[in-house]
C-alpha cells in the first residue's frame, strides 16, 4: 500500500495565499483549497510529480530474497499491468465462441463486417430472408455473399476491426468477437498504465484497470460484436495519449526553466509565456485514435470536442505553473493553432479515410449504397463543383444523421440515461429455456433452467462510481485536482451527451464509453479511502481495510453474476434471484 502515498498528495509544493478574495475564503469551509500564486521548492516537481517508489517489503514478507524482491518491485510499473491484463484475458477469451449463436445486434455487425472486408461495402442479406443467421452459423464462410448494396446507419471503422477477426478466425462466432475481446482485454491495460501514470501510483493504477476487467458491461462487450466496445477502446487510447502528451509537455517545459544556484528549477516568466513546444507527437496520435472513434460512432465527436478543450486547459495549467503571467494568451499564440491541426483536422481525414472502399467502389448503382447519388438524384446544383463521390458521401451522411435524430422507434430494452448510472435497465442479449439436461441445464433441475447473455455492469462496481463521481466533481472544483476534471471530462464526454436525446431510442450499454473514467473515479476515492501521506498506522490500517473490502466485495459481485455475463445455464430460481431489481427482467 505504500505506493498510494504520494499519489493522494494533490497539493506538493503549494504555498498558501496572503490574500485570498471573500468567495474562496467562504468556500474553504467545503474544503477549497485554490492553487498559489508563487510556488516554492523545485517547480519541476510541480510540473513533473515523480512516481511513488514500489516497496519491496511486501514480498520479503512472503519469503522473496531481497535481490529478487527489489527487481520485482522495480518491474512492478508494467509487471502489475501486465499480470491484470492476462487475467482480464483469460476471461474474455474463454469459451469464447459459446453462445453458438447470433446474439443481439451481431445478426447486423458481423455480416456487415464481412461484407466491408470483402467489398468494401455492406452488402442486403434479405434474400436469404429470416433464414440468414442459420445458414451464417452452419455454412460459415461458404455462404454466398450478396452484391446489393445496404443502407446503414453508422461509420465503418467498428465494422473493418470486427472483420478483421473474420478474416483470421472465420465466419463464425469466435471470429466475429475475437477483435472486440482483444480490444476489450488491451483497454484494460491501457487503463492500468493511464492510471499508473495520472495517479504516479503503481498500485491505483493496477486497481483501476482490474475493476473494469470485473465489470460486467464490459466484460459482455468485449465478448460481442458490437460497435461500442471498439469505440471505447479507441477513446481510452486517445485520452492515454494525451495524458502521456501532457507529461512530455511538462518535461520540456521543466527543462528549459532556470536552476537557481541551490539546483532548484525555478518558475520563469518570460520562459513560461514564450516558450514552444513544436510537435508533439503524442498529440497527433491522439488525433488518429479520434479519428477512429468517430469512424466507429458518431457519438465519438463529443469526445473528440471535449479532449480539445480539456488540452489546451491543461497547457494553461502547465504554463501557469512555469510562472507564465499571461498563460491563457501565451496558449492561444503558440499552443492551440497546432492543437487543432493535430486533432481535428488529423480526425476528420482519418475519418473521410475509413470510406475508402465505398468510395472506390462503382457509382453505377452495383458499389455501396447512394454511392451514385451524385450522378443521378444529385445532378446539378451549387457544389456540382465537388467530386461525385465527395458529394454521395455528404448526402449519405445526412441522410445518416436524419435518421438518428428521429430514431424513436419503441424498443423492449431501451432506457433513459438517467437510469445508466444505476443500471436501471440492462439489455438482454441472449435468452433460452433448456429443459433439464439439455445445453448445460443440470439433470436433476427438477424444471426448465434460464440461460442468458446479459449486458449488466457490476452491480456494486457502479453503485461505488457514482460516490466516486461526487467525489471527483468535488475534487475538482474545491481541490482543483487536473486528474479529478480529467476523469469528469471522460464521463462528461461519454455520458452527458445522450441526455440531448431522451426521446431517442438507446440503451444502457451506450455507457461502456465512459466505463473506464468510472474505473479510474472509484481507484483515486480508493486511494482517499487509504489515507494521505502522514496518516497514522490506525488510520492507513482502517483505510486499507475499508478499501479492501469495497474491492473484495465488487469482485464477488462480478463472480456473482458471471452465469447471467457468459449464458450458462442455471435453474430458473437461481436465476430469479440474481434479478435484484424488477426492470432488470
Amino acid at each position: 500500500m505504500t505506493s498510494t502515498a504520494s499519489s493522494m498528495d494533490l497539493r506538493q509544493g503549494q504555498a498558501p495565499h496572503d490574500r485570498r478574495p471573500s468567495w474562496q475564503q467562504r468556500l474553504r469551509r467545503f474544503g477549497y483549497a485554490p492553487p498559489a500564486d508563487a510556488p516554492t521548492g523545485d517547480v519541476r516537481d510541480r510540473l513533473v510529480p515523480p512516481y511513488a517508489e514500489p516497496s519491496p517489503r511486501l514480498w520479503r514478507v512472503f519469503g522473496v530474497p531481497p535481490v529478487l524482491a527489489d527487481r520485482i518491485a522495480r518491474w512492478s510499473g508494467w509487471g502489475g499491468p501486465l499480470l491484470v491484463t492476462l487475467m482480464a484475458g483469460l476471461m474474455r477469451f474463454w469459451n469464447l465462441g459459446r453462445p453458438d449463436e447470433v446474439i443481439f445486434d451481431e445478426t447486423y455487425y458481423a455480416k456487415d463486417a464481412w461484407a466491408i472486408v470483402h467489398r468494401g461495402f455492406e452488402v442486403s442479406w434479405d434474400k436469404y430472408g429470416k433464414t440468414a443467421n442459420d445458414l451464417v452459423l452452419h455454412q460459415h464462410d461458404r455462404i454466398g455473399l450478396p452484391t446489393d448494396p445496404s443502407y446503414v446507419v453508422h461509420p465503418p471503422v467498428g465494422k473493418y476491426v470486427i472483420g478483421l477477426g473474420e478474416l483470421v478466425f472465420g465466419f463464425d462466432p469466435f471470429g466475429w468477437r475475437f477483435m472486440t475481446a482483444l480490444l476489450g482485454t488491451l483497454s484494460v491495460l491501457l487503463l492500468c498504465r493511464i492510471g499508473r501514470r495520472m495517479f504516479r501510483s503503481t498500485f491505483l493504477g493496477c486497481l483501476a484497470g482490474a475493476l473494469m476487467a470485473v465489470d460486467g458491461l464490459h466484460f459482455v462487450m468485449s465478448r460481442t460484436s458490437l460497435l461500442d466496445g471498439v469505440l471505447m477502446f479507441f477513446v481510452v487510447a486517445a485520452f492515454g495519449c494525451l495524458v502521456v502528451d501532457r507529461d512530455r509537455a511538462r518535461e520540456r517545459l521543466a527543462a528549459a526553466l532556470p536552476v537557481d544556484p541551490d539546483g532548484r528549477v525555478r518558475p520563469d516568466g518570460h520562459v513560461a509565456d514564450t516558450f514552444r513546444f513544436g510537435l508533439r507527437p503524442w498529440r497527433w496520435a491522439a488525433g488518429l485514435m479520434l479519428g477512429l472513434a468517430v469512424g466507429t460512432k458518431w457519438n465519438g465527436l463529443y469526445v473528440l470536442a471535449a479532449f480539445c478543450v480539456m488540452t489546451v486547459l491543461w497547457d494553461v495549467g502547465t504554463r501557469r505553473v512555469a510562472g507564465a503571467r499571461r498563460p491563457y494568451a501565451a496558449v492561444l499564440k503558440y499552443d492551440t493553432g497546432l492543437a487543432f491541426v493535430a486533432t481535428v483536422p488529423v480526425a476528420l481525414v482519418v475519418y473521410v479515410a475509413s470510406w475508402t472502399g465505398w468510395i472506390l467502389s462503382a457509382a453505377d448503382g452495383t458499389g455501396g449504397y447512394y454511392r451514385n447519388w451524385a450522378a443521378t438524384e444529385g445532378k446539378g446544383g451549387t457544389w456540382s463543383f465537388l467530386p461525385d463521390w465527395l458529394r454521395s458521401l455528404w448526402h449519405y451522411e445526412h441522410e445518416v444523421y436524419e435518421f438518428h435524430l428521429h430514431l424513436s422507434q419503441p424498443h423492449t430494452y431501451q432506457s433513459n440515461p438517467w437510469s445508466w448510472i444505476v443500471l436501471g435497465r440492462p439489455v438482454s442479449y441472449f435468452y433460452e429455456s433448456p429443459s433439464p439436461g439439455a445445453d448445460g441445464c443440470p439433470v436433476d433441475a427438477g424444471q426448465k433452467c434460464a440461460r442468458e447473455v446479459l449486458a449488466l455492469g457490476t452491480p456494486l462496481l457502479w453503485w461505488a462510481g457514482c460516490f466516486a463521481l461526487v467525489y471527483v466533481l468535488w475534487r475538482w472544483a474545491f481541490r482543483r485536482d487536473w486528474r479529478a476534471g480529467a476523469i469528469a471530462c471522460g464521463i462528461a464526454a461519454g455520458y452527458l451527451p445522450w441526455f440531448l436525446y431522451q426521446e431517442r431510442t438507446i440503451f444502457l450499454f451506450y455507457a461502456v464509453v465512459f466505463l473506464p473514467f468510472l474505473c479510474l473515479a472509484v481507484a483515486m476515492m480508493t486511494g482517499a479511502v487509504i489515507g494521505p501521506p502522514g496518516s497514522s498506522d490506525t488510520r492507513r490500517v482502517v483505510g486499507a481495510s475499508a478499501a479492501g473490502v469495497l474491492v473484495l466485495l465488487i469482485a464477488w459481485n462480478f463472480i456473482y453474476f458471471w452465469p447471467l455475463y457468459t449464458g450458462t445455464a442455471i435453474p430458473v430460481d437461481s436465476w430469479r434471484s440474481r434479478m435484484w431489481l424488477d426492470t432488470w427482467v
